[in-house]
């Protein structure tokens, strides 16, 4: 069947813009899936079996995680156009102390500040701005409180939601959570924002409530069924403690629940490196020709 001169033309500028997005993420070497662990090597080499391993700074243990807990479920499609564009991509990290950097020895050794400094190596071309809008003891109900003016009068591409870990450390009734992530991911989709959403961090304090893989459980379920992405670090810092034997002393705070310098700057790198491959995936789910 001949297609009419209209739809041709269509089909021709759907294909060009796959082509320049592919074009783009061509340039970032994209890390392979991997069926159980791998580490991190940005932004000198893919992440592979083979990679060298990647020491993170005052630990001399190395950055890894299983490829199922760091890999984002769900292409980033709004991502991969703004990295097409080659101009500025806007990412704001929402969320409670673990966002703010609460045991972090400076606001740039925090997780957003590592993500931007690990994004504009990896994508030198771009404009990368990571905007931290956490704070220390917030939960659900005062994040979607600063949504409007915090997050959304930013106009992101890209929002990281971290959240549930004082509910649990509070024994607040976690199933509240469900209705309080739905109601701002409704709220993000609205203006066509990609999405991340992160458990609560694996620490003393946190496992020590009951009521921790519960809610873990419903932020889990609250972005299979609102159609967006989780990064695990749940489960993640659970395999540095359970399945690499990392101390907790050696990736937490002395208060045994904040992150410290390496384990903020493990969950950037893992971060950065899933947020490209989404990216790529993206165009690629375009019909664009398969990225080098």
């Amino acid at each position: 069947m001949i297609a009419r001169p209209r739809a041709a033309s269509h089909l021709v500028a759907a294909s060009l813009t796959a082509l320049a997005v592919c074009a783009a993420l061509a340039e970032v070497p994209v890390a392979p899936q991997v069926p159980v662990q791998s580490a991190t090597a940005f932004p000198t080499a893919p992440v592979g079996p083979t990679a060298p391993a990647v020491v993170a700074p005052g630990n001399p243990r190395t950055c890894s995680a299983p490829a199922e807990f760091s890999r984002l479920d769900r292409a980033l499609v709004r991502t991969a156009r703004r990295i097409s564009t080659g101009k500025t991509l806007t990412i704001v990290a929402i969320g409670s102390s673990s966002t703010a950097g609460a045991g972090a020895t400076s606001p740039a050794a925090s997780y957003p500040g590592r993500l931007e400094t690990l994004l504009r190596e990896r994508l030198p071309a771009l404009d990368v701005r990571v905007l931290n809008r956490g704070i220390n003891g917030e939960e659900m109900p005062d994040m979607l409180a600063r949504f409007q003016q915090g997050v959304i009068a930013e106009k992101p591409d890209l929002v990281i939601w971290q959240l549930g870990t004082n509910s649990v450390i509070r024994n607040h009734d976690v199933s509240r959570a469900t209705p309080l992530i739905r109601e701002g991911l409704a709220m993000l989709k609205a203006i066509d924002a990609d999405v991340i959403l992160i458990d609560p961090q694996f620490a003393p304090k946190v496992i020590a409530h009951p009521e921790a893989p519960e809610m873990v459980r419903l932020i889990g379920e609250a972005a299979r069924d609102g159609r967006v992405s989780l990064f695990h670090r749940f489960a993640i810092m659970r395999h540095w403690r359970d399945d690499t034997n990392i101390s907790f002393e050696e990736f937490l705070s002395p208060d045994g629940l904040h992150m410290n310098d390496w384990s903020y700057d493990c969950l950037a790198r893992l971060l950065t490196g899933a947020i490209v491959e989404a990216s790529n995936r993206a165009a690629l789910s375009a019909g664009g020709p398969t990225a080098r």
